[in-house]
């Protein structure tokens, strides 16, 4: 029982302080605002983590498995039959800010030189995205090119800063529509 509850204090932690990253950023939040915020004594919180880079690792990894699950869902279902319903549904599925895709997009510009292989799990989740929405698009149309599945991250990345800045969802899917068009 002691492993159940240190698994659960673990996860708990770990949700805080991807919610603690996603709305202050990695380097404005440090370890020992993480263990207030949790509630873990600092050697409990070494011996679940080890070190901060490690936990923002387990973070991303956390946010990975989410987001791939719900991809994969979304590709695999009957529901959405066509093409362009299961693109704009992985679009929706990342381009928001309280999406688990926020903080794999916020660690691509925050903590490359800092945390280096907490970095690599957020390019290697964009990868594997690009791979899964360009099996997605050869299913459909076999003259597609790999550009395109770049080009569509690139437009969740774009609504992402749009969100940012305006908070607009609306003048992203405009860009959506364009590109479901051309590809479809």
């Amino acid at each position: 029982m002691k492993n159940l509850e240190a698994s659960s204090r673990a996860t708990r932690a770990l949700h805080i302080a991807a919610d603690l990253f996603k709305q202050y950023g990695f380097n404005k939040v440090g370890v020992d605002r993480i263990m207030i915020e949790t509630k873990i004594p600092k050697a409990t919180f070494y011996n679940y983590f080890h070190s901060k880079e490690r936990l923002i690792e387990m973070c991303l990894v956390l946010q990975k498995d989410q987001l791939k699950e719900k991809v994969r869902a979304v590709c695999e279902s009957c529901q959405y039959s066509d093409l362009s319903f299961k693109l704009r549904q992985i679009y929706l599925l990342h381009a928001d800010l309280k999406s688990a895709y926020y903080l794999l997009f916020k660690a691509i510009f925050e903590i490359e030189k800092l945390y280096p292989n907490a970095y690599q799990s957020a390019v290697r989740y964009r990868q594997w995205l690009k791979n899964e929405i360009f099996s997605l698009l050869m299913e459909n149309k076999k003259t597609a090119s790999y550009e395109e599945s770049d080009i569509f991250v690139f437009m969740i990345d774009g609504a992402i800063l749009g969100r940012l800045s305006s908070n607009k969802i609306e003048d992203q899917t405009k860009l959506l529509d364009y590109f479901l068009n051309m590809v479809y």
